[in-house]
């Protein structure tokens, strides 16, 4: 009897990911994301699921990034009633992200609502925060490199994937078959998080792909965003940097501590970080210490970095403060949250700037400004695009090419398949080009909705 797996998103995209995973009529799915970006996509998110969730018998969670968990609640809301498996950092994180979620949907359904911009009446959250919060209690935590049974019989292991706190890949053993995930694979040189482990032996390579088709550049972080808010401080202006909440947010406040610290920025320049929950992930630095780079100072350090924004009117305050200020406001691509209302504010005029600090999906709003717009749409307004746009290229916390193939070359022996997903097309098929030139291995990119035994 085969091993069956299931390509339910993040097959030529990069957000979605869901892989179904069948054998002898039992079944687990690995990550359970949202769509995000293109509208086309996001569509999918209200798509009926092509199983039952109640037929489901587990989810293993390679890390809380949106694109990965944020599905969650809908499946449980449809009957999904086994265990979410997941390293206690990863928990820890979906306990921020998947409230904040949905609450944020419902706050973006209500102001389509009251404004009448939606073409659906009325505008309904694909699931509430309290939906989250009811997904949270199928949680079930296991330390990296510690062998379990998700279902009787089949056998799974997180092992470090870098990236962000809890950050994992995934060997799964069923059926004779080893299959591995990689999950979202960080850099070797992160200024903040660990390198990813070296990946064991498997039979079939699931790897992502997010920047498959380039490298990143030799500037730094801090030789990057050192010079722009430089500028944008001396003329009086504001810099507004989205920011993904995980990740992100953490990267960047350690590198304005170290900025303000070695006198690249003065250290009275106003920073504030309009988020709680990237307010609440910074915190759990300290409580994970053995996830990333930073020593205990650095992790005070950086949760000193900002003023920490957390009530709504604290937030509308800050258009109050005058003079040069840097904000850092989720989402990292623009598609939602407090950082709308600060490109409102703030995009019109020429002083001013908007740093893009990683990866843009495209048909994001960060992926249009990346391009050079003129306007921008927000809540059914076309907002000028004056200031000034930086986009940041050394602050990923994706692997590039060749620290994804390097990955790949660690593998003990090679394996008899490896599907290129979680990458925009261009992207995935590129890498695909490379492990088969570079390696001599068979690589794929598989189509969403299909069906491969492995």
């Amino acid at each position: 009897m085969n091993v069956h797996l299931r390509f339910l998103g993040a097959a030529g995209t990069v957000t979605g990911s869901k892989y179904l995973v069948e054998f002898n009529n039992q079944s687990l799915l690995v990550d359970c994301g949202l769509f995000q970006g293109y509208k086309q996509l996001r569509l999918r998110n209200r798509d009926p699921l092509p199983f039952l969730p109640n037929h489901l018998n587990a989810v293993l969670l390679t890390h809380a990034h949106l694109d990965h968990s944020g599905y969650l609640p809908v499946l449980t809301k449809e009957g999904f009633h086994g265990k979410i498996w997941s390293t206690p950092a990863t928990r820890d994180l979906a306990s921020i992200l998947l409230p904040d979620s949905g609450h944020l949907q419902e706050e973006d359904a209500a102001f389509a609502n009251r404004h009448g911009f939606s073409k659906h009446a009325p505008a309904l959250p694909l699931y509430t925060e309290q939906d989250a919060r009811d997904s949270l209690k199928f949680f079930k935590t296991v330390h990296m490199g510690e062998t379990f049974e998700p279902i009787h019989g089949w056998k799974a292991t997180f092992i470090h994937a870098g990236h962000i706190l809890g950050a994992s890949s995934l060997l799964l053993e069923v059926g004779n078959r080893r299959i591995l995930f990689s999950g979202d694979l960080g850099r070797s040189d992160d200024t903040l998080m660990n390198p990813p482990d070296q990946p064991p032996a498997a039979d079939a390579v699931i790897i992502e792909s997010t920047y498959g088709d380039r490298e990143h550049p030799d500037e730094d972080v801090l030789a990057e965003l050192g010079p722009a808010l430089q500028r944008v401080a001396a003329r009086g202006g504001t810099a507004v940097l989205p920011v993904f909440a995980v990740g992100r947010a953490q990267e960047i406040l350690h590198a304005i501590a170290l900025l303000k610290a070695n006198g690249v920025l003065p250290g009275s320049l106003p920073v504030y970080l309009d988020s709680p929950m990237a307010i609440q992930s910074t915190g759990l630095f300290a409580r994970h210490p053995g996830e990333h780079r930073l020593n205990a100072r650095q992790c005070h350090d950086m949760e000193h970095a900002a003023r920490m924004v957390s009530s709504v009117d604290q937030s509308k305050a800050i258009a109050q403060q005058h003079g040069p200020k840097v904000i850092l406001a989720a989402s990292g691509m623009a598609t939602g949250g407090r950082v709308l209302h600060h490109l409102v504010q703030y995009l019109g005029h020429h002083r001013n700037m908007v740093v893009l600090t990683g990866y843009q999906a495209p048909g994001t709003r960060g992926a249009s400004l990346s391009a050079g717009v003129e306007h921008l749409r927000i809540h059914g307004q076309d907002i000028p695009v004056r200031a000034e746009v930086v986009q940041m290229t050394s602050a990923s916390a994706h692997a590039d090419a060749s620290q994804l193939m390097d990955w790949l070359r660690a593998l003990p022996k090679a394996p008899h398949r490896v599907f290129v997903t979680h990458g925009d097309m261009e992207a995935s098929d590129r890498f695909r080009q490379s492990i088969e030139d570079k390696l001599g291995w068979h690589a794929m990119v598989p189509e969403h909705g299909s069906t491969w035994a492995v």
